[in-house]
Formats: C-alpha cells, sequence, structure tokens
C-alpha cells in the first residue's frame, strides 16, 4: 500500500507547515480531519479541496458539508479515495477550510513511499512547523455596550465603567448621599462661595465710612 507525503501550507502564513503521510486508498475526508487535528481548528465546517494546476488555480471541487446549491454539482471527500485525484508525482490541491470564515492552504504531494510502516496510524504527521492562527468563534465574542463603545472611540474616560459599576450599585450611592456623606463637600462649596462675597464687600468697607463723614 503505497504512503502519499502531503505538504500543507497556510496561504497567508509561509511559516507554517504540516506534513501529514496518509495511505493512498485513504479519503479526503480523512485528509480533511488530519490537517485539523494538527491545526487545533473544528474540521466539521464546510471545506473544499480543489485540483489544481502549478499555478493554484482551481479545478474540480471536493467537498465536505457543502451547501444545498452545490451538492448537485460537487464530489463528496467521504466518497473520494485520494488516489482517484493523483495524476502527477507532485500533485496539488487547492484547500478552503470553513466558508464561513474561511482559510485557504496549499496541498502539495511531495512524496510517494512504496510500502506502509506497519507501526504507524495513518493518517500520520510527519512534521508540524509553526503555530496556526487563532480563530475566534462569533458565538464567544464579547457583546460590547454600544453607548460604552461610543465614548470609548471618542476617547472619553467612562467613570462608571472603569470603577467597575454594577446597576446594583445606585441605591448604595442614593443611601450614601442620604446618610449625610457628601454633606461636608456641599459645605465647603458654600463656604467658599460667601468668602468670595466676603472679599468683594470688605475691599470697599471704607467706602461707607468715607460717604458717612461728608454727610457730616
Amino acid at each position: 500500500m503505497a504512503i502519499y507525503k502531503f505538504r500543507i501550507t497556510f496561504e497567508d502564513y509561509d511559516d507554517v507547515v504540516r506534513e501529514i503521510d496518509i495511505k493512498s486508498n485513504q479519503t479526503f475526508e480523512d485528509l480533511h480531519k488530519a490537517i485539523h487535528r494538527s491545526t487545533g481548528y473544528n474540521a466539521e465546517k464546510s471545506s473544499s479541496f480543489y485540483v489544481s494546476t502549478d499555478n493554484w488555480l482551481k479545478g474540480d471541487e471536493i467537498a465536505y458539508l457543502p451547501s444545498e446549491r452545490k451538492k448537485d454539482r460537487v464530489v463528496l471527500m467521504e466518497n473520494s479515495k485520494l488516489s482517484g485525484f493523483i495524476e502527477d508525482p507532485h500533485q496539488k490541491f487547492y484547500y478552503i477550510y470553513n466558508f464561513d470564515r474561511p482559510y485557504d492552504f496549499h496541498v502539495e504531494l511531495v512524496k510517494i513511499i512504496l510500502d506502509a510502516d506497519p507501526n504507524i496510524e495513518y493518517p500520520f504527521l510527519a512534521k508540524s512547523t509553526g503555530e496556526a492562527p487563532k480563530i475566534f468563534e462569533s458565538s464567544n465574542a464579547p457583546v460590547a455596550d454600544p453607548g460604552l463603545a461610543a465614548g470609548a472611540a471618542a476617547g472619553e474616560f467612562d467613570f462608571l465603567n472603569e470603577m467597575n459599576f454594577v446597576p446594583e450599585d445606585t441605591d448604595e450611592l442614593e443611601a450614601m448621599g442620604d446618610m449625610g456623606i457628601n454633606e461636608e463637600e456641599r459645605d465647603e462649596d458654600e463656604e467658599n462661595e460667601e468668602d468670595e462675597f466676603g472679599d468683594e464687600f470688605s475691599d470697599n468697607d471704607n467706602y461707607d465710612d468715607d460717604n458717612h463723614k461728608d454727610d457730616y
């Protein structure tokens, strides 16, 4: 039984490389799932291999979980053995993972090993270089309050948010006011206002005295 060694790279991340050894009679679904055991991605996503030219131009499509409109126009990975699509010792496949949030890969046959190793379970990850980029599922993404986001975008300091304010704190803040915790600040403000008025009239103390002297 021949073994195919495929070299898999991200189209936009050349430093992330996987090499997978797989039996020639295994399917594209087996290869698809082996790739994502090595990336850590969820394999249960709509994805496709395309028979490719040397310049990565896409040809016939081999699909996993295809959409309704595609079902009658593609062959399925689970029904497609790798050997049925190998026409070149350096056969290439263009691979798109997860059409909802796609990543594109280049898959190239780099070696054909004539005999399988009885001690290896295939598909087998022969080489792994670089960490696959993280994927954040939209369902797990934090949803920001539009009001807070607008304030942050304008560069405003959101006092309540920065102080970890929660709605239940409202009653506590009101209670603090009722207990007179803020009365001292109010008294200081009133006292400052009185001082300002006092200073204004104190400058004119001699004015009244002078007027009285003129009357007499």
